[in-house]
């Protein structure tokens, strides 16, 4: 009896030669990169499973980089709008202007472009929480994170139903992320709310509830975007400045100090 020769691939199928069976060596399948007149031809494996080869690529070429961004640009649209199970491959690759091989040379999946489009966004929308400064002045500090996250609704729409669309299917791509990540962040700014509550500096207020109530009234005004069109007959953005004076003026009535003599 002799051993298989090491480093060899063997298919299943076998041979008669000379009264003996001879296992056929499986020959590998190649892949090819794309821009050379032909789409590249995927390895696939039952055991393990396919990486995103061109993200692993440490330095990736200006066209490779292009092709990424057009991939994570149009999925954003069709993520957005038919979420995560109305959204398929061949919708995405049209859109970016490429085969569904030349897509699958950058992303091995649907899922895995989808939780690149969310690790992109949870960096971004953690930033105007972030900027909430522990040393200025409590009032203009909730103001400022009111306006930010307003306008996050107004230039990033779609990156706003992406995460809410993610939210309402509970979440089961960034769980550890809303988990680690947002929740530490969460609890350092709640101190410092908590913190200008106590000394009397604002209103006596629970500070998660308090984010919570900017998060639902800032990006409402994404998610039910065609509501809000439809109901106010706007166009563009026209209706942002109003919406932006009204929760100013809404939350600084609500975390006005109670003035000393007053009741």
């Amino acid at each position: 009896m002799t051993l298989d020769p090491p480093g060899k691939l063997w298919s299943y199928d076998q041979t008669v030669k000379n009264g003996r069976y001879h296992r056929r060596p499986r020959r590998q399948a190649q892949s090819r990169e794309p821009g050379r007149g032909h789409d590249p031809i995927p390895v696939r494996s039952r055991r393990h499973p396919r990486v995103s080869r061109a993200a692993a690529r440490a330095n990736p070429t200006r066209i490779q980089r292009e092709k990424t961004e057009a991939i994570l640009a149009a999925a954003l649209d069709a993520f957005s709008t038919q979420g995560y199970r109305g959204a398929t491959l061949d919708q995405i690759a049209e859109a970016a202007g490429l085969s569904k091989p030349n897509l699958l040379y950058y992303f091995a999946s649907k899922d895995e472009i989808h939780r690149a489009l969310l690790d992109r966004l949870l960096d971004t929308w953690l930033e105007p929480l972030r900027a909430l400064d522990p040393e200025g002045d409590p009032a203009a500090e909730i103001e400022g994170y009111v306006v930010r996250k307003l306008r996050m609704s107004r230039d990033f729409p779609r990156e706003s139903r992406l995460f809410a669309g993610e939210v309402l299917a509970g979440a089961p791509r960034i769980a550890d992320r809303i988990g680690g990540p947002l929740r530490a962040l969460m609890e350092e700014k709640a101190a410092v709310i908590r913190g200008w509550s106590e000394a009397g500096l604002i209103a006596p207020v629970d500070p998660h509830h308090l984010i919570f109530s900017i998060w639902a009234a800032t990006q409402h005004y994404a998610d039910f975007d065609a509501q809000i069109r439809g109901i106010l007959g706007t166009a563009g953005g026209a209706h942002f400045p109003a919406a932006e004076a009204h929760l100013v003026h809404l939350f600084r009535r609500a975390i006005a100090p109670a003035r000393a003599g007053a009741g």
